[in-house]
């Protein structure tokens, strides 16, 4: 029999097999293979010993948080308490976009802006619109539904943005718990404790942990290169120019015209060294 994993908690996996749910263990060969199965993985099970007995190819797989087979990913993005954070939101679109996951970004807490913080946030996000990036405010779920319609979904984003309180827009009957921001934190309170998928209406969603620190260990200088597609637009002298220190580079070129938003520059550059920094301790 043939289904996906939906939950998994400990050595126990929750796998939907036509909207039946069967509790399995995984069989020892896969920690032989130096494989585990994982939430999103579409599986064949013993049906009568409840096992695992084998992990289909992948598309894809995220490693924080690990889910595999993804679609989408919706990146849940508060813009106040706890303030946006365009470093983190790049940090992001990073990782989903080097897995070729679509990136969906969702705004919440747009109500706690006044007029200038409101047209400032609005400025910065039709850049990202204009990168082929859907942005969408949380008061559009509608819109969103048919977005995500047959889709399997990650939810990411940082804790206390709105993540649980999505889903449970989305869907009612789930109640997932959620608690208010620290105020003395200017960050959430963690409520989430494991991964999991919940079949909603026509797809599947993964909650996850809230998570701000992510590392961009699997990502090379090339899939960063790609993630920020902007500077694709602007020819450089060197065909493998990092737009760090090299001379006549058209993205350097590009920002000093402020055809390239700044924190974009700047995220990449933070980003390129992060990756460098890595390298250095993986080879020494």
């Amino acid at each position: 029999m043939q289904g996906r994993i939906t939950k998994q908690i400990s050595n126990q996996y929750t796998v939907d097999v036509k909207n039946e749910l069967f509790v399995c263990s995984a069989r020892g060969k896969f920690k032989n293979m130096g494989l585990s199965p994982v939430v999103g993985d579409i599986v064949e099970i013993d049906e009568v010993n409840k096992t695992i007995e084998k992990i289909l190819p992948r598309k894809n797989k995220l490693n924080r948080p690990v889910v595999a087979n993804v679609d989408t990913a919706l990146i849940v993005t508060s813009v106040k308490k706890p303030d946006l954070s365009l470093s983190l939101l790049d940090k992001q679109l990073t990782i989903v976009i080097s897995n070729d996951i679509e990136p969906i970004v969702i705004l919440t807490k747009l109500d706690l802006l006044d007029k200038q913080e409101l047209k400032s946030i609005k400025k910065i996000m039709k850049y990202y619109e204009k990168l082929g990036i859907k942005v969408i405010p949380n008061t559009k779920l509608n819109k969103l539904k048919r977005l995500l319609k047959e889709n399997v979904v990650v939810l990411t984003g940082q804790t206390g943005a709105g993540k649980s309180s999505i889903l449970n827009k989305l869907d009612k009957n789930l109640h997932l718990e959620t608690k208010p921001i620290s105020e003395a934190l200017n960050r959430g309170v963690h409520t989430t404790r494991h991964t999991e998928l919940y079949k909603i209406n026509h797809m599947y969603m993964v909650d996850t942990p809230g998570f701000s620190a992510l590392d961009l260990t699997d990502i090379s200088i090339d899939n960063l290169r790609e993630a920020f597609k902007e500077f694709d637009k602007y020819t450089c002298a060197y065909k493998d120019c990092t737009h760090n220190n090299e001379k006549k580079c058209g993205v350097k070129e590009a920002l000093e015209k402020e055809l390239i938003l700044p924190s974009r520059y700047n995220n990449y550059i933070r980003f390129l060294k992060e990756i460098y920094e890595s390298s250095s301790k993986l080879y020494k």
